[in-house]
């Protein structure tokens, strides 16, 4: 992987994850690494899961976000008890 592939990772990883956060409702406690991190990983759990079923890009980017959510959730709650 170049680094052209690494800054575009970053960059869905940290769009895919402030979409998730904004799904979910009240105040998170995640910094912005975190969330890239969160992002970054729902971005290729989201792509493997949405690949079982089609290969639409927006169903692909619904599937990503939700795990995003999901992911912003579980952090936060583990995060926050800090």
């Amino acid at each position: 992987m170049d680094i052209t592939g690494i800054i575009s990772a970053l960059v869905v990883g940290l769009i895919i994850g402030a979409l998730g956060r904004l799904a979910v409702p009240g105040k998170q406690h995640l910094p912005i690494w975190l969330t890239i991190v969160i992002g970054i990983v729902a971005a290729f759990v989201g792509s493997a899961i949405a690949s079982l079923f089609t290969s639409m890009w927006i169903f692909v980017f619904a599937v990503q976000i939700l795990v995003a959510a999901a992911g912003v959730l579980v952090i936060d709650g583990a995060y926050s008890r800090r």
